[in-house]
């Protein structure tokens, strides 16, 4: 639940920003949520702060907005090469792992271009007849039901984003709970409750060689090569047939790099968008006025959308390593230092963001960082979640009068994604 108070910094402060010297580099932190507070005191007082790691050489921690926007922004200066989280790589792991992240220009413009098409905003346009109709079904499901208390991650946020990338993939409905499955256990890789194998927690050695450290690559790549089989026997227009398309070049994705993008598509196309849905709507919960204004106006909708996206910063950073000695706010940073862009920071940066912990539905302009704002790495699907969240809450808010949190929330475990694994809700249905 928010608390509300007047900080002569802040502003009007409507969260619990905790200690202000929490350990960011643990993923036992983010348990407890966001630690606010310290992200706060580095931008105030050490903004390009120097971290040591208990394995590893440590990392520079970019937590203001200008500087993680000049990080992200200069790819040759700022490589992504050699990562993007903050683990440590060998040459062999980083290879095996290796998706369009973990390239820079020219490979990566190359490989952006082979699946971008089905991502592209005139694209993506054309989705929302399809997308309204899924999200009319997922409420109605749960409506018709009689259900009255629920949990909303469950049984609404991860049902839009993973029906509708099943949609994108060409693959079978009853199909997506599995890949969801799968794709929770990549991502949510130090997470007990996602996964048999946690990394920190139990030897992940033998999966080194999978995406994230995690033995849920292994069916997901088995699951690629069975989808890319039926296709070679009868071609298909959705993203798995782009992947198997050929490039400008006339080069083929490797069956290699083909399973590594189809799982980074599986991690990436569900689980960030219904994290971001799930505290979004906890935000909303919790400003019952800011809710009944949308429900008034749904014009507000798209600009409480940005809002949300800023407010959220699920993806909470990615790491870059320094190509060469350079200066970074002051700072002397060598060839071959981790670099880690803190977006979770820079979207509550004072210099940039007024009054950065008041939840403003109206607040414009809005630039924030949350998919590596004007980047080359800038989020593929960028249009598509937002066109996601603003279709779910065009089709919630009017089928409500009202909603409230009824149980505490559980949070994911990871310094990487900031996520909601529960958000137990009492609704009444108009």
């Amino acid at each position: 639940m928010i608390t509300s108070t007047t900080d002569p910094v802040l502003g009007r402060v409507e969260m619990d920003v905790g200690a202000d010297d929490a350990d960011i580099t643990s993923h036992d932190t983010y348990v407890h949520g966001v630690p606010h507070a310290t992200f706060r005191h580095l931008r105030d007082n050490d903004p390009v702060s120097w971290h040591d790691e208990p394995e590893g050489n440590g990392f520079w921690a970019v937590t203001r907005y200008d500087d993680v926007l000049t990080v992200s922004r200069n790819p040759a200066i700022y490589s992504s090469e050699t990562g993007i989280r903050m683990e440590e790589m060998d040459e062999e792991e980083n290879a095996a792992r290796r998706t369009m992240m973990e390239l820079d220009a020219p490979e990566h413009t190359q490989y952006r271009r082979l699946v971008s098409k089905p991502f592209a905003r005139p694209q993506v346009i054309k989705y929302e007849p399809s997308i309204r109709h899924i999200a009319i079904d997922v409420i109605e499901e749960v409506r018709q039901s009689g259900a009255t208390t629920f949990d909303f991650v469950d049984s609404i946020a991860k049902q839009l984003p993973m029906r509708m990338l099943g949609r994108l993939l060409g693959i079978p409905d009853e199909d997506g709970p599995w890949l969801v499955e799968k794709g929770d256990a990549l991502l949510g890789n130090t997470d007990p409750d996602f996964t048999s194998h946690p990394v920190d927690l139990v030897d992940t050695e033998a999966f080194r060689l999978m995406p994230f450290r995690s033995p849920a690559g292994f069916e997901l790549f088995n699951y690629a090569q069975k989808q890319a089989e039926l296709r070679r026997g009868c071609p298909a227009q959705d993203v798995i047939g782009s992947l198997m398309e050929p490039m400008p070049d006339g080069k083929r994705l490797s069956e290699h790099e083909f399973n590594n993008f189809f799982t980074l598509l599986v991690a990436a196309g569900n689980d960030t968008t219904r994290y971001t849905m799930a505290a979004g709507m906890q935000a909303l919960i919790d400003r019952p006025e800011m809710l009944r204004e949308l429900q008034a106006d749904p014009t507000l909708i798209p600009s409480a959308v940005e809002e949300i996206l800023r407010w959220t910063s699920v993806t909470m950073h990615f790491r870059r390593t320094a190509t060469e000695d350079t200066v970074l706010n002051g700072r002397s940073i060598k060839a071959g230092d981790k670099v880690v862009m803190w977006f979770v920071s820079a979207d509550f940066d004072e210099r940039k963001f007024p009054e950065p912990f008041h939840f403003d539905i109206r607040r414009t302009p809005n630039e924030h960082a949350a998919f590596g704002w004007m980047s080359p790495h800038l989020c593929l699907g960028a249009p598509l979640a937002r066109l996601e969240i603003r279709v779910l809450l065009e089709e919630l808010l009017p089928r409500i009068t009202e909603i409230v949190q009824v149980g505490p929330t559980a949070r994911l475990r990871s310094n990487f994604i900031s996520g909601l694994k529960t958000l137990p809700v009492e609704v009444t249905w108009a």
